[in-house]
This record gives structure tokens, sequence and C-alpha cells, in this order.
């Protein structure tokens, strides 16, 4: 299977409760198809360094802000799967993401140890300069089920919907599956417009009718101020 490892696209995030995602997932039908994975699981293991830099960052809302994850797909991440290693950055509201593609053991191994994997390439040296600037190490495992929707007429236009996010900030090995504390007061599904190019019409129709507006969700952010801020550094 061939996977895109660059992206560049506006990601726009609404905060639904459980009537409005009934009523988005019924006005999205004529226009979108559910991905072949249906309702899945996606575990994260996201670093940052000893003083908490790349969050406390984010959460000051600059113009510039930049995260590192690894992400595997499923409840259990087995040593020869496919995982991720990914850096995003976001500038004046764009989103950029770049990606490598490696098995979840040279991947785990790469940020936990640092084994630098046989197969490097461009994308390896901007994630490994970050990595090795900010010091960073696995901070926290987030987990989550999400559903995601193609657009019939571009593949490339998505909406997904995020819920039953979960973490803990320890045992930072997603081989040992996707359970962790609920996150608690978060909204019944994160929704999460992602489009490279203008919002169709269709959709910034039925936002409107169901009085939907572009907010801000961080499910790290969220997590690191309502439960991390002592716990990460016990």
């Amino acid at each position: 299977m061939a996977y895109a490892n660059t992206f560049k696209r506006r990601e726009m995030k609404f905060l639904l409760d459980e009537e409005q995602y009934r009523a988005i997932l019924n006005g999205i039908a004529p226009y979108m198809t559910e991905d072949e994975f249906g309702l899945h699981t996606i575990s994260n293991i996201y670093l940052d360094n000893r003083n908490d830099d790349l969050i406390r960052r984010s959460l000051g809302k600059p113009v510039y802000k930049e995260k590192l994850r690894l992400r595997a797909y499923g409840k259990k991440a087995e040593d020869g799967n496919v995982a991720f290693l990914e850096i995003k950055k976001k500038f004046r509201g764009i989103t950029y993401k770049r990606r490598l593609d490696m098995t979840y053991r040279e991947l785990y191994d790469y940020i936990t140890f640092g084994t630098v994997p046989k197969t490097r390439g461009q994308i390896f040296e901007e994630i490994d300069y970050l990595r090795r600037r900010m010091e960073l190490k696995p901070k926290i495992v987030i987990c989550y089920d999400r559903e995601a929707f193609y657009g019939n007429d571009d593949r490339e236009f998505r909406i997904t919907f995020d819920g039953n996010v979960r973490f803990r900030t320890s045992d930072l090995d997603l081989r040992s599956g996707d359970y962790g504390e609920a996150l608690e007061g978060t909204p019944y599904r994160i929704m999460e417009v992602k489009s490279a190019g203008a919002v169709p019409l269709w959709l910034v129709r039925i936002l409107s009718e169901n009085k939907l507006y572009h907010g801000s969700f961080s499910k790290y952010g969220t997590i690191y101020q309502s439960e991390l801020r002592t716990c990460l550094h016990e």
C-alpha cells in the first residue's frame, strides 16, 4: 500500500453534542462516503521535553507551532505493523504534515532509545533535527475512536469525528493497547474538516443550519491543562 506522507491543508474543528453529531451525519450523507475502516481506533505517543515546551508553546496560540507524535491504527500495535512518525506544523491557519512510515518497532526504538532506522531521507532528517534540538522524549499516550468520511467529488476533502478520548502517562508503548483514563469534559464528538481548498457550499449551509462555528480544541492541550501540569513532573 502506498501512503501519502506530505500534507498541506486547512483544518477546522467543531465541537458537537450528540444531537448536532446526528444532524451533521444526516446532512453530509448525500455528499460524502465513510472510508473503508469504519469506526476505528487511533493511538498516539506524543513527544515533548522535560519542560513541556511544545505543548506550552502551542497553548499560547502562536503564529507558528509544531508537534511530533508516533501514530498507529488499531487497538494494539504490533512490531511489524506499519506506523507513522509525524511532524505537524501549523502556520497562519495552514497545517503542514510530514511523516515517516516504517514498522512500529523501528519507530518506537527511535523515539525511545534514539536507534536510527536503516532507511532515512529528508523527512527523517527534519524530524531528527527537531527531536535532538528540543530533546524530545515520549511523554503521553492519547487514544480515541474515529469515523472518517471523504468527499464523493473530491477524495482529498475529509471530515472526521473523534470521541472516547483516553490517555495515560506511563507505559508509553502502543503494544500495550489503547487503555487509558477517560478525558472528562470533552465534547460528544470533535469534528474536523480537512480541506486543501475552499469548503464546499453545501457544508457551509449544513453548518449554518445547525448553528455550528469553527472552534478550537487540542486533545493534548486539554489534558495538559486539566490533568498533567503536576503529574507529568512527578
